[in-house]
């Protein structure tokens, strides 16, 4: 039966079929999460990229639009990956024009990985438009919603992260 109906047992509703607060927040959870996955997905996919890429060449673009620079050291340890699939990594970015190596501006014998222009607009015109929506829903929240919200999300986030 529909979980979001009144005559159904399920995450929004109790035993006696009224409203579960703290249920409606779990599945509300549930749902954007499920929406962001299909979301990444469809992006991973429109870019021809797996999910280490992906977040691979966000950081870089988070790094460089706040004037970092990014060594493949600095990559592993962002992605918790081997050198080794960092190297494989790089090279898939390089190979596909999505990044490209340079030498570190006062160490010579290292290199930073640096995003292209093209990958720079090309994640903007596929990202754009649902960062914009979604900034459009967070502004139209008062300050004090805003203050719950974060509270909130905070909360949860130390929920999952605390040790067993």
């Amino acid at each position: 039966m529909n979980s979001h109906s009144p005559s159904g047992s399920g995450y929004w509703y109790g035993p006696d079929d009224r409203p579960d607060p703290p249920g409606a927040i779990l599945q509300a959870l549930r749902d954007y999460k499920a929406a962001e996955v299909a979301t990444r997905r469809s992006t991973r996919d429109s870019l021809g990229m797996g999910e280490t890429d992906l977040l691979a060449l966000r950081h870089l673009l988070r790094a460089q639009a706040g004037g970092e620079r990014v060594g493949p050291k600095d990559l592993s340890r962002v992605l918790g990956i081997t050198t080794a699939s960092t190297t494989s990594l790089i090279d898939r970015l390089v190979a596909s024009g999505h990044v490209r190596r340079e030498p570190h501006a006062t160490d010579r014998r290292s290199l930073v990985i640096v995003p292209t222009v093209v990958s720079d607009s090309e994640v903007r015109a596929t990202l754009g438009v649902m960062h914009s929506r979604m900034m459009a829903v967070a502004e139209e929240l008062s300050v004090d919603e805003a203050r719950t919200v974060i509270n909130f999300l905070r909360r949860m986030s130390a929920a999952l992260t605390e040790p067993s």
